[in-house]
């Protein structure tokens, strides 16, 4: 298909416009605007209140020069193509471009493409579209509610704290998250409880299980909940010498063939997880590498866009995809590894708009292309390719074989599971973090009399939920409806920077700072800072995209509670220190329960019972660590010396509140 005439193309980045100009050829010009060209002034609030939250644009500054070229540019056209990215930010770019062009209204069209390749970039041409409004003003909702809360609350923490911190809506929110798994640990109480392990032969064969049942009841009933039968060794000594000299046989022998289904293909926070995990990418490196895999890279010459658009919440695929993934399969495994259609789980907070992240090219794949690729940009771009093509194969089929093992009076019931893998599907290709059983086990038949030949008992040690990873912390603002894909690299990365929250060995832990100002905002901001609050915020924007709601309706019902809140907490007498923090830890005086309080930056046990008890312990920290958490390390133990320095703390710009521009 040839495209005559002279056109012109506006799109986000030089590396986009590279890719796209070697698509459509000398009959268009490709014009880049380096992201936003408009955005809120940054020395002022920018938003007029009472004239129902109008926001008050500027072109950025150093952006005026852009911003002439592509009006000139767009004079002389014929036709205009706005082809930004193909959501919400796009959407408010796209409009801030038409504004400033100054043409004709009929003379814009919207190029909408969720990949850069040419068939894709072709059609959105010849098929082009209106601005959609609606998602301008849903993202407009979205950076004016920013910018209310960033430019109100941090010159209250500049207030009650100290200057130069700043707070956003969400990233305070994840902040939060993040403080009060800590609060966890800090206030966990480990129990102990033993498990009972016997060693059995038949014949030559010997076979090791564990004690599953004990007169009917279970040996751990649900480990989440401490719910254990044995929580003392005594106790332990007890059962193993009561079993010592029962006769044991194999009752019954459970087999199960199970399926387990291929991984969706990624999305947005799957994609970040997953490199997290597995790669050890922060989000916001994941979603770097992304934009230029999306974008382009040279390959001989040509711009390739490698992957589809990399902000989405949708796994659905494209049928021209799944095909040539299905042949790539049966060329390089056999036919029998090709998978059939699935249907897929609607995602609770997915607009679905996109389709999933998958490559574009079925004759770029990882290997052919790793010379003219980045380290990281090949390890992601692999990622990628395997996660789709994985989503597209035959499901793994796993036995799973079970012995019990039981006396004759039924007293005693071990267990042993051991999996083999039959079929491996898409595990040839692709392994996530879940690791099947593969325990071996010897070939014995139903009603085998075993001999019991040894019997032990094992302490265990229960542990404190696990603080957030980059990984874990995305998983679960995406579970609680908290921001939205796009947002989550930014979130993370802000609270990071502002000193709030320190990342040791990719594990996320609040500092004093942190534990103060998200302390301080939930005390006088509860509404703000509720999880289902701001999951609703999100809907609403979702809702105003959708035509269901106003913006501005949506702005004025969350600001007048908000404003009122910030009247109450400006009037208040604040102590800047964090909350004191129940424990179920009893003094050894008076057994009352221990609190945690915070004397010059650092936490230490105090009785409940003060005055009448002044009991105090000091908190033994983890070493190389204790600069910015203060764990109990699950036991509490006097020292004197122990302590914590203060965390550094950063300055940041309020008026950055908002997603940063790109």
């Amino acid at each position: 298909m040839e495209l005559r005439g002279k056109n012109l193309i506006v799109v986000e980045s030089p590396a986009k416009a590279k890719t796209i100009n070697k698509i459509v050829g000398n009959s268009f010009q490709v014009k880049a605007c380096i992201g936003h060209i408009k955005d809120l002034p940054e020395d002022t609030l920018g938003v007029d209140i009472e004239n129902g939250f109008e926001p008050q644009y500027i072109i950025i500054p150093g952006k005026e020069k852009i911003v002439n070229d592509i009006r000139n540019l767009a004079q002389k056209a014929q036709k205009v193509y706005i082809a930004t990215d193909p959501d919400r930010e796009g959407e408010a770019i796209a409009y801030h471009l038409a504004e400033e062009m100054k043409i004709p209204e009929e003379k814009v069209s919207r190029a909408i493409f969720y990949e850069i390749t040419p068939q894709a970039v072709k059609y959105a041409i010849e098929n082009p579209t209106k601005i959609d409004m609606d998602k301008v003003y849903s993202q407009q909702a979205r950076r004016i509610l920013d910018r209310l809360v960033g430019y109100s609350l941090s010159p209250f923490l500049w207030k009650k704290i100290q200057k130069g911190l700043s707070a956003g809506r969400v990233q305070s929110v994840a902040l939060k998250m993040v403080v009060e798994r800590e609060k966890e640990i800090l206030t966990f109480v480990p129990e102990q409880y033993w498990s009972i392990r016997g060693k059995f032969l038949s014949e030559n064969e010997t076979v090791t299980a564990n004690l599953h049942k004990y007169k009917g009841h279970l040996i751990i009933e649900r480990k989440e909940k401490n719910k254990f039968l044995i929580k003392t060794e005594n106790e332990a000594k007890k059962i193993c010498n009561d079993l010592k000299n029962l006769s044991y046989m194999i009752s019954k022998i459970e087999k199960k063939r199970k399926k387990k289904n291929p991984p969706e293909p990624f999305r947005t926070a799957t994609l970040q997880s997953q490199a997290a995990s597995q790669l050890g990418f922060s989000p916001k490196k994941t979603m770097i590498i992304a934009q230029q895999l999306y974008e382009g890279i040279q390959i001989e010459g040509i711009f390739y866009g490698l992957i589809t658009y990399m902000r989405t919440d949708s796994v659905r695929v494209a049928e021209e995809a799944k095909n040539w993934a299905r042949q790539i399969i049966e060329k390089s495994f056999g036919k029998d590894f090709v998978g059939k259609d699935r249907e897929t789980k609607k995602i609770k907070v997915s607009q679905d708009a996109h389709e999933c992240i998958r490559p574009t090219y079925p004759d770029k794949n990882p290997e052919s292309i790793k010379s003219y690729l980045t380290r990281d940009q090949y390890l992601l771009y692999k990622l990628i390719w395997d996660r789709f093509l994985a989503s597209q194969m035959a499901p793994a089929e796993i036995e799973q074989t079970t012995y019990i093992i039981e006396d004759s009076d039924r007293i005693a019931q071990f267990r042993i599971t051991g999996s083999v893998v039959i079929f491996p599907g898409f595990l040839i290709l692709y392994k996530d973090e879940e690791k099947e059983d593969e325990v071996s086990l010897p070939k014995l038949e139903e009603k085998t009399s075993l001999k019991l030949i040894e019997i032990t008992s094992e302490k265990h040690t229960t542990e404190p939920p696990s603080r957030y990873s980059e990984a874990t912390l995305v998983k679960a603002l995406e579970e609680k409806g908290i921001g939205r894909p796009s947002t989550y690299a930014t979130i993370l990365s802000t609270i990071q920077e502002r000193g709030y929250v320190k990342k040791i060995k990719q594990k996320l832990y609040p500092t004093y700072l942190g534990f103060v100002v998200s302390d301080l905002l939930d005390k006088y901001f509860p509404e703000l800072m509720d999880y289902s609050f701001t999951a609703k915020m999100e809907e609403d924007l979702d809702r105003i995209s959708s035509k269901q709601i106003h913006w501005r309706e949506v702005i004025q019902s969350f600001y007048k509670g908000f404003e009122n809140d910030l009247k109450l907490a400006l009037k208040a007498s604040i102590k800047n220190k964090p909350n004191d923090i129940k424990t179920e830890i009893l003094c050894e005086k008076c057994n009352n329960p221990m609190i945690i309080k915070w004397s010059s930056n650092k936490p230490f046990l105090a009785c409940s019972g003060y005055p009448n008890c002044k009991n105090t312990k000091n908190i033994v920290l983890i070493e190389d660590e204790n600069r910015v958490c203060f764990n109990l390390k699950h036991k509490v133990k006097i020292n004197k010396k122990a302590g914590t320095e203060p965390a550094q703390q950063r300055d940041a710009n309020p008026a950055r509140s908002g997603r940063k521009q790109r």
